[in-house]
């Protein structure tokens, strides 16, 4: 399974969106700070997840939600409760 994640940072509110074969061990990553682009926006949490059979369909959902701001913004009003 290939997955979409967004996570939220606990320090700045702020949304990361990201795709990966083993969401476990990438929300770790990023808690742990081996992520570059989010080592110093931790801690975080992780609110919302999709599940996707082909890596290529997760990689187009990933690149959706952080080019496209009508996606981003869809998806937003769906978790609406999880982003407070």
């Amino acid at each position: 399974m290939f997955y979409v994640y967004v996570l939220k940072s606990q320090k700045d509110t702020e949304l990361y969106v990201g795709s990966t074969n083993d969401l476990k061990r990438r929300v770790s990553e990023h808690q742990n700070g081996k992520s570059f682009s989010t080592q110093f926006r931790r801690p975080f949490e992780l609110i919302y997840y999709e599940a996707y059979k082909n890596e290529k369909d997760a990689r187009e959902r990933e690149q959706g939600l952080k080019l496209r701001g009508n996606a981003r913004r869809f998806l937003k009003e769906r978790i609406v409760r999880s982003l407070a």
